[in-house]
């Protein structure tokens, strides 16, 4: 940080230059001392107007100094960038760092290589887990990895509707959102309109900073009521009519392409539409697995996506780089290549490619052809590990859904679109007085389960689209307060998922006939890996596999599983506690009644096809 003394530091003081840094870069820019690294000859993006310059890049220290003619100055290293672009490196406007299952320096070895060297990192997941100190643990790390914080909104998110983990208070989440290294509060429940939220959000507006936000697909009056409360920008929207009605209420979209959705294709499926929208639109992961990230890529595949739907090149690199640290207000430290900037820059032979020849964080080569220069030496602290309590009674009997009769109706859910959860419902088997799972149908038990105080805490539901035949899958990563969460064929294979995750002390398990099939330990919080992230990703890739084996059609499926318990998203939600109405955040029904002879279900409409399969007759929602 600038060793003049700051009353009111901004977003990125930590990153700002010293008076002797300032001092010599106005002295290399003045020809009066020689730089410390000159990029000679490469194509400059000079994303501020739009243009392409063939120019030399002079660097003092960490900051860029001048962009000059090629050959004014001279240094004693020279880059030769002859037949390169030279860009500023990526930013990723909204990431989770937890849901990669990386700590933060293993994520470094693996994006840094492909361009992104800075993230806007929402750390909710181990907040949820370990509070203040787990917060801490996310916000830093010793490889080239910029990390500014989105400063979780609120934890746990639903207290009236779940035990939880770790608890912040108002007070901590004002005071953290006010730091310097924070850029953002943090992404909030839509439906949630109490005064601690308004406490937390003018804390952010008044030290200038951004929301994060997740409008859950919603339009007018709940969506407008969102964005009153200070609300910034969006990654939920995809389809033009959204992204439009979003632009011209001024949210910033950040185009999510994580792993269980990738919205580049559609929200750049009509362009003309968008007008000068383009220059409001970031890029986001959002949620995405290291397996992915190495398959895809991170920021660089949006940035190849986007070309490929018909952006202009430098639009869609402006997108990656200067709007997102315009609108995050950082535009004064990282974004571009001029002057007073850090160096961070990456060198590409082709700007639809965008595969880095170098990437050079604050003035030094950090990677060469997708290769880090450096290693992760991050300690792993151990108050991380050792964090998954189970009662020890949980058995088969402690997931059973009990109802009277032959035949039973129950409000399921279906989910679709990466995290959405459409309300259906259906008619289950009973037998010996317990609701069964319809396995020809793809109508399966799911529950959630306490693992941060070993209560015998369960909330079971019904969830309809991971295709299991036998056994079940489950993972300690359920959002957002990292309970243990299971979809299986059978209680008792859900028991035996239980044990096995014990047993690794948290993280993903695929399980059938009592015998483990595959598993990624996550020892980190039960969300994280301690793992380099190649063994992580070949542990990931295996389990998916071993899932499959067991009949799971979905991709991503401990991902997706991971979001049945979101709140707040539509329509259901799951929490340790119980079954979950989004819409009026209060607890419903699993089992339903009837009504003049018509099921009593939460169901918003009938209008989809899972109503079709399951409505025969043509059942109407009764008002209840």
């Amino acid at each position: 940080m600038s060793d003049v003394k700051i009353d009111f530091p901004a977003t990125g003081a930590g990153l700002a230059p010293s008076v002797a840094e300032l001092m010599k870069m106005r002295l290399v820019a003045a020809g009066k001392e020689k730089p410390d690294l000159i990029i000679r000859g490469g194509k400059v993006l000079a994303l501020h107007i739009g243009e392409v310059l063939e120019r030399d890049v002079v660097i003092s220290g960490r900051h860029i100094a001048a962009v000059t003619p090629i050959g004014y100055f001279d240094a004693d290293e020279v880059i030769d960038a002859s037949g390169y672009f030279v860009a500023p490196t990526f930013i990723d406007t909204h990431l989770h760092i937890e849901y990669t299952k990386l700590v933060p320096g293993e994520l470094a070895r693996l994006s840094v290589p492909r361009g992104t060297t800075l993230v806007l990192a929402d750390a909710n997941c181990i907040a949820n887990v370990l509070g203040e100190e787990g917060l801490d643990f996310m916000g830093e790390t010793t490889t080239p990895l910029r990390i500014l914080r989105q400063v979780s909104h609120k934890v746990p998110q639903a207290p009236d509707l779940e035990l939880g983990g770790a608890h912040l208070t108002t007070e901590q989440i004002a005071a953290r959102v006010q730091r310097p290294d924070a850029a953002t509060l943090g992404e909030s429940n839509p439906f949630n309109l109490d005064e601690s939220s308004a406490r937390k959000a003018v804390a952010a507006i008044t030290a200038g900073k951004r929301i994060t936000g997740h409008t859950a697909l919603l339009e007018n009056e709940p969506l407008w009521s969102y964005l009153a409360g200070g609300v910034s920008d969006d990654h939920n929207a995809h389809k033009t009519r959204d992204v439009v009605d979003r632009l011209r209420l001024g949210a910033m979209l950040t185009v999510m392409a994580g792993s269980m959705n990738d919205n580049v294709p559609e929200v750049f499926a009509d362009i003309p539409a968008l007008k000068d929208g383009l220059f409001h639109i970031s890029f986001c992961a959002d949620d995405k697995l290291v397996e992915d990230l190495d398959r895809q890529g991170h920021i660089d595949h949006h940035v190849r996506q986007a070309i490929a739907c018909g952006v202009e090149p430098l639009k869609a690199w402006r997108m990656a780089t200067l709007s997102a640290a315009s609108y995050y207000r950082i535009d004064h430290l990282v974004g571009s290549v001029t002057p007073s900037r850090l160096a961070d820059i990456q060198l590409v032979a082709d700007l639809a490619e965008a595969r880095p020849h170098l990437v050079i964080v604050g003035g030094k080569v950090v990677a060469r052809d997708g290769q880090p220069l450096f290693e992760n030496t991050d300690p792993v602290p151990d108050f991380t590990r050792n964090t998954i309590y189970l009662h020890p009674d949980i058995d088969a009997n402690s997931f059973a859904t009990k109802a009277e009769g032959s035949k039973a109706w129950v409000q399921a859910m279906e989910m679709y679109d990466g995290y959405f959860k459409r309300a259906f419902h259906a008619e289950l088997d009973v037998v010996d007085g317990i609701v069964q799972c319809d396995i020809e149908r793809d109508i399966l038990k799911v529950a959630i389960v306490d693992r941060h105080h070993a209560t015998e805490t369960i909330g079971v539901g019904f969830v309809k689209g991971f295709g299991l035949k036998r056994g079940a899958i489950a993972a300690t990563t359920n959002c957002e307060n990292q309970n243990l969460v299971i979809v299986g064929t059978s209680d008792e294979e859900m028991e035996v998922a239980t044990r096995a995750i014990e047993r690794i002390g948290g993280g993903y398990v695929a399980v059938a006939e009592g015998q483990v099939l595959g598993s990624v330990p996550l020892a980190v919080a039960g969300c994280m890996s301690d793992q380099p992230w190649e063994t992580v990703r070949d542990q990931s890739l295996a389990c998916d596999d071993a899932a499959r084996t067991i009949g799971c059609t979905m991709q991503a499926p401990f991902l997706i599983m991971s979001f049945i318990g979101l709140v707040g998203v539509p329509d259901l939600g799951l929490t340790e506690r119980g079954l979950v109405e989004t819409k009026t955040q209060s607890f419903t029904d699993l089992v339903l009644g009837l009504e003049g002879g018509m099921v009593c279900c939460r169901c918003p409409s009938h209008a989809h096809e899972v109503h079709r399969m399951m409505d025969a007759v043509g059942f109407q929602a009764v008002e209840v």
